[in-house]
């Protein structure tokens, strides 16, 4: 059965939430939320990657995220609920490590930081690798592509190969092609079709559309927080061609709708 990521951002400029969740109260709340709603994992994120967004310093990440792993882990340990922190720095991934985070989700598919492979090839953590050309500041300038599904299957397989290499056992790597991180429309659709291809790598796979851009552009242009039905159309399509994990805004709503698609699938009884 596909798993349920939830997402947790504590910024203030994020495009979907417009930093509902800035304060550690108001975040450790959200995560329980969506933890009774049925969220098998919940993804901790201090800096917003949407397009444009420029770099925060890492010592205000690592400000953000902490008291909310701090607060979370205690309470979600027993509920065999994962914690995940969404970073591209290696010194935010190694505190969130020792405050008790089970994944690092890496945008920058090992990119951004050298220090990066070395902290995970330390920690028993599972890793998720993203496909995202250059920087939130500048990937939307460079979607660009001769074929998008060759191009970051391309790019997946390197960074499994990085891993590897590093010392990361392939069993703990997750690939996700980074659905609205410097594509176009076209090369959304692209790799939501081209699932079933991205798990002939021989890895766990994370698709995250929810509420994103794409949708938006399908249909009558609305705003982030009116992207449910189609943020369940993707994920409804992800989870019935092989995703392992989807990550979404709206937990519960997900969770209904995947267990009637099992069911109507015959994966359930």
């Amino acid at each position: 059965m596909t798993r349920v990521m939830g997402i947790v951002n504590v910024t203030p400029d994020s495009f979907s939430d417009s930093g509902l969740y800035r304060s550690r109260t108001a975040a450790v709340a959200h995560g329980l939320r969506l933890l009774d709603e049925g969220a098998d994992i919940l993804d901790i994120g201090g800096e917003s990657t949407r397009p444009g967004a420029f770099p925060v310093p890492v010592e205000t990440e690592i400000v953000r995220i902490m008291p909310v792993i701090e607060g979370l882990k205690p309470l979600v340990a027993s509920r065999k609920c994962l914690l995940s922190v969404d970073t591209r720095n290696a010194a935010t991934m190694q505190a969130a490590l020792e405050a008790g985070a089970d994944i690092v989700n890496d945008v920058s598919g090992f990119a951004h930081d050298p220090d990066t492979l070395g902290v995970l090839a330390a920690s028993r953590c599972d890793v998720v690798a993203m496909h995202m050309p250059g920087t939130p500041e500048t990937m939307q300038s460079l979607a660009e592509y001769d074929d998008v599904v060759a191009t970051v299957m391309d790019w997946l397989a390197c960074c499994l190969e990085c891993a590897e290499t590093a010392g990361i056992d392939r069993a703990r790597v997750i690939l996700d092609p980074g659905i609205g991180f410097g594509k176009h429309l076209p090369h959304n659709i692209a790799l939501l079709k081209a699932i079933p291809q991205l798990k002939t790598l021989g890895c766990r796979l994370l698709i995250g559309a929810s509420r994103k851009q794409f949708i938006a552009r399908l249909s009558r242009d609305e705003p982030a927080s009116d992207r449910l039905g189609g943020s369940l159309a993707a994920a409804l399509h992800a989870a019935a061609h092989g995703a392992d994990i989807v990550r979404v805004h709206d937990v519960a709503a997900t969770v209904q709708a995947l267990k009637v698609q099992d069911a109507l699938l015959g994966t359930v009884e």
